[in-house]
């Protein structure tokens, strides 16, 4: 078994463990496969009453997916190796989301990304003080997905629109408000709570060692943010922040300044759709629109390069944000036909 993850039943727990702590416990292909064959295994396993995620080392649970492999085979035409490795990640996301029985995710220091995919669809989704969540794929040229773009359609008011658009980082209280996590309780109490749940299989210990969350800092702008960010496109947005010379708007604009103007106005549309009843399914599927041709006809390469490969931070993106039309929104987001992401069996367990 790689080490890169650890994955093992202890009392009445399977338990998951991301173990690349050097590289922020980024996702490897080879990880989203041995988590989604625990959790089929586990599934019918009487002896399993919860599972139980963390992640190794103290600066994340994860920090996102390991994207230089895509970057590598997708600078040399091959187009497939990252369609493939999506595919697979969200069917476990899925699979996560739909699990017949209870996921204990603990979410501490960054939280990004693929790391959500992970953490954040769980049934019970602990915060410590340390939690930085966030949702910057529009910085390299993707959008929010790993079933994140749902996450972020159900969140309060226009935050999901925000979130998805600047890559805002949230800290435990906001994680809670906007609803990427639902309890909150201090790291030093960590161990004795996974042990406790390992030997009773009872997620009510859960409940009995939340604390009462940090404030939200989101909350307090939340009135700005939906005034800002009601608009449907992108362009309705820049215009109603640009008319505003408050800080906010100031920050704000700073902020989208950094992002891919195809990526945040798929993005905003993708949020869009998904409100109000959407499943999870309905959002990794429109997820894997864009991602699918994120390498031949977006920016997501060249969001790598500059971002990882020359550390350069200045790319090239492909439009302007003054001029990206509704026409290029729904090229990336059109029906992929037999290329569609399919989820196999029915039921994921």
């Amino acid at each position: 078994m790689s080490q890169d993850i650890l994955i093992r039943k202890e009392g009445r727990a399977g338990r998951i463990t991301l173990n690349r702590p050097k590289a922020l416990n980024a996702l490897t292909w080879d990880m989203c496969l041995k988590i989604d064959a625990a959790l089929k295994d586990w599934a019918d396993d009487g002896d399993v009453a919860l599972v139980l995620i963390d992640g190794a080392g103290e600066r994340a649970f994860c920090a996102g997916g390991d994207i230089a492999a895509m970057y590598r085979t997708g600078t040399a035409g091959d187009y497939d190796f990252g369609r493939r490795f999506w595919a697979d990640e969200y069917r476990m996301n899925a699979r996560m989301a739909e699990f017949s029985k209870p996921v204990v995710s603990f979410l501490h220091g960054f939280t990004m990304g693929g790391g959500v995919g992970v953490g954040c669809h769980g049934s019970h989704r602990i915060v410590g003080e340390s939690a930085k969540l966030a949702m910057p794929e529009c910085g390299i040229g993707l959008v929010p997905d790993v079933g994140g773009s749902l996450i972020l359609s159900r969140a309060p008011g226009r935050l999901g629109e925000y979130l998805g658009m600047t890559g805002t980082r949230m800290g435990p209280g906001d994680a809670i408000h906007t609803g990427f996590a639902d309890r909150y309780m201090p790291e030093e109490g960590w161990q004795a709570l996974k042990a406790e749940l390992c030997l009773s299989g009872d997620c009510a210990a859960v409940e009995h060692a939340a604390e009462a969350p940090p404030d939200s800092p989101l909350a307090a702008r939340q009135a700005a943010i939906d005034a800002h960010f009601h608009g449907e496109t992108l362009r309705d947005i820049l215009s109603s922040l640009r008319a505003d010379g408050s800080d906010f708007a100031r920050e704000t604009l700073e902020a989208m300044a950094k992002g891919s103007p195809l990526s945040m106005g798929c993005a905003v549309e993708m949020i869009r759709r998904l409100r109000p009843r959407a499943t999870i399914r309905d959002a990794l599927a429109q997820e894997y629109r864009f991602t699918f041709r994120a390498m031949e006809h977006g920016d997501f390469l060249e969001g790598i390069r500059a971002a990882i490969i020359d550390k350069d931070r200045s790319p090239r993106w492909s439009h302007d944000p003054d001029h990206l039309g509704e026409e290029d929104v729904a090229a990336m987001l059109a029906p992929l036909g037999d290329d569609a992401l399919h989820f196999g069996e029915e039921g994921q367990g």
